[in-house]
Order: C-alpha cells, then structure tokens, then sequence
C-alpha cells in the first residue's frame, strides 16, 4: 500500500503483522497521516529533505523486532519503534527526479500495545507518537543529548497536538522511545 501527495513522501505501509488490523482497522491511514505531519514538521523546523521521497512504515510484531533489534542494535529484546534511516552522512545522489529514500519505521504490536495500556491512554494516539518519533529519526532528529531530546520532544508535541493527540511527554504519560 503506497500513498504519494503532493504534500510529502510516499510513505508504503506494510502490515505482516494482523494484530495491528484487528486493533486498529485504520492503522495504515493513521500511520500515513502521523508520517506526513512528521515530514511537514520537520521542514517547518527547517530540517528534512525535498520531494519526491519515500520512507517504509511496517508495523510487525514484537518477534521481529526484537530479531532486527538484536541483529542491528545488539539488544535481544523488543523495542516499541525502531528507526532505520538512509540519510545518515553525505547527501545521496540521485537521478533526475528520482526519490529520496528516507529509510524504514518499524513497530512492535504488543509492545505498543501494552505500553499504551499501562498508561492508560488509546493505542491510535501511542502509534501515532511513535509513527512521528520514528520518522523524524529517518529526517535527522535524535535525543542522544538533552538539547537533542528537547528538540525533537519539542517537535513531537506540536506535530501530535496538528493530530489531537495531547501531549506524551506531560506528568504520567509515557516513558522515553
């Protein structure tokens, strides 16, 4: 499934995993429209790159996260979101009007699930946080230092609040992504 606006990337959604379906019939609009606040965002911010561009969305299970988690990361653990993103370094070249492969999004269902429930809060607006932190991991964003974090949380909170998801990071809403 592939979805291209004028507006930002093509973002393609796999969803191997049929949990995600059952829980949120919508998920792949939803994801869609999290990745595309995210990219408009981040060139609000003045960060991102042109169009056209791509970037992968696949929401999995927690098994293969937790094997692209070990393999990539060295963690043999699952994780809610992990981020693999193309444009780490130089710019990339490419043809005339050919896309900037932004990189892949990939979500762990019951981990998000049961972070989502611990803190009490809908799953929709869960996924679409990590949706938007994955992504603007793809477009650049980290939190490996405090000013890094402030930024990127900073951003994070006013794409979700574009979206009418309130604000993760408040007293008693989730834990760090």
């Amino acid at each position: 499934m592939a979805a291209m606006t004028t507006d930002g990337p093509e973002i393609d959604v796999a969803l191997p995993c049929p949990s995600w379906r059952r829980a949120l019939p919508d998920a792949a609009a939803l994801g869609r429209a999290a990745a595309l606040a995210a990219f408009a965002g981040a060139r609000t911010a003045g960060r991102g790159v042109g169009l056209p561009a791509e970037a992968s969305l696949v929401l999995a299970d927690d098994a293969t996260v937790r094997q692209l988690n070990r393999d990539y990361r060295g963690r043999d653990e699952p994780t809610n979101v992990l981020s693999f993103a193309n444009l780490d370094g130089d710019p990339p070249l490419l043809a005339d009007g050919a896309p900037v492969l932004l990189g892949d999004v990939v979500l762990a269902y019951e981990t998000t699930a049961s972070e989502a429930a611990a803190q009490g809060k809908p799953l929709s607006d869960h996924f679409s946080h990590l949706v938007v932190h994955g992504m603007l991991h793809l477009l650049g964003f980290d939190h490996v230092n405090a000013a890094q974090a402030e930024e990127m949380e900073g951003l994070e909170v006013r794409v979700l609040k574009g979206l009418g998801v309130a604000d993760p990071y408040v007293e008693g809403a989730e834990g760090q992504n």
